[in-house]
């Protein structure tokens, strides 16, 4: 005997926006400020869409969605990640003094 209830349908579709307003223009999860290129971020450091999920409270298919806009966009992304890591590198070097050697 089959449930007279439907499962709801989500057309993956509208998982990942993009606004100009909101985190820059990037773009990211529906709902939230979570960008697909901080979820491609913890990509590249190895983690799994599970953990990824653990870290932000997002679902497994909003983590999915991103990493199929991130694979689908990949060079774009890529940059603009390896664009904010050496950013980061020139204002700690900037900021943070080191200290003299020996």
């Amino acid at each position: 005997k089959r449930s007279s209830k439907m499962a709801t349908v989500i057309d993956i579709g509208t998982l990942i926006t993009q606004s100009p307003e909101v985190c820059s223009g990037r773009p990211r999860v529906a709902g939230t400020g979570v960008t697909v290129m901080r979820i491609a971020g913890w990509h590249r450091l190895g983690c799994s869409p599970e953990e990824v999920a653990r870290k932000t409270g997002l679902t497994l298919a909003q983590i999915h969605a991103g990493l199929a806009y991130y694979h689908a966009n990949q060079p774009a992304i890529d940059f603009d990640l390896d664009h904010e890591a050496s950013e980061y590198d020139r204002l700690d070097d900037e900021h943070c003094p080191k200290p003299n050697g020996p």
